[in-house]
């Protein structure tokens, strides 16, 4: 019997509106910049020409904005998919870059104390079940053709560690997960046989990958 098989792309969201440099996590009202409704718009030409039966969401805001191109393309409505949600994170609204924001305050030290689970906002295997779970529909979705899932930096990169049965925790600075950038997972019915990594909106990186966000 043929194997069916079929590829689902993790599709980072675009560069967001962020002048204040907060971590915005689930926050809403925070959109694409311009140069993110560009990141969207070449990310939808990426895919043009490929079987694209499904086109996923996160439902935050900025996922969809990231969505709605390919799916204009592709003549399909967006299918929203809370379990590709961004991490939860106790510092949203805050600025944690190093050296100024709220790691240099002494109170919020508390939260830090176990970089492995992590201590700071949802486990790193929580987040891996449920994205393991919204790449499974979105394979269902794609039934032998492609689809594709919008989501976020670290759930998409935790889903990537959980596949090649990687660790979990890691350094941020490790990710490879850039604005925009698809991860693709190819299976052969329900077997990951082939893990793909592209970046189509790489010139429009600023300063090549120097992005605050999620």
């Amino acid at each position: 019997m043929t194997e069916k098989r079929s590829v689902v792309h993790l599709l980072r969201h675009g560069e967001v509106h962020n002048p204040e440099g907060v971590l915005y996590g689930r926050l809403p009202g925070y959109r694409l910049s311009d140069r993110g409704e560009q990141m969207a718009q070449v990310a939808a030409e990426a895919l043009a020409g490929h079987d694209i039966a499904a086109v996923i969401s996160s439902p935050m805001e900025r996922a969809q904005q990231t969505a709605a191109p390919i799916a204009a393309v592709h003549g399909h409505p967006i299918i929203t998919e809370p379990l590709a949600i961004e991490a939860d994170n106790i510092f949203e609204g805050q600025r944690v870059s190093v050296g100024d924001g709220v790691l240099r305050q002494p109170a919020t030290w508390r939260h830090l104390w176990n970089p492995f689970r992590p201590s700071w906002g949802e486990p790193y295997d929580v987040v891996a079940e449920r994205m393991k779970q919204a790449i499974d529909n979105a394979r269902d979705a794609a039934n032998g053709r492609e689809s594709v899932l919008v989501s976020h930096q670290l759930p998409i990169w935790i889903a990537r560690l959980d596949a090649e049965g990687r660790r979990l925790w890691h350094d941020p600075r490790s990710r490879q997960c850039t604005l925009a950038s698809l991860t693709s997972l190819t299976f052969d019915d329900d077997r990951l046989v082939a893990i793909t990594y592209t970046e189509p909106a790489r010139e429009l990186l600023p300063g090549a990958s120097k992005i605050a966000g999620a």
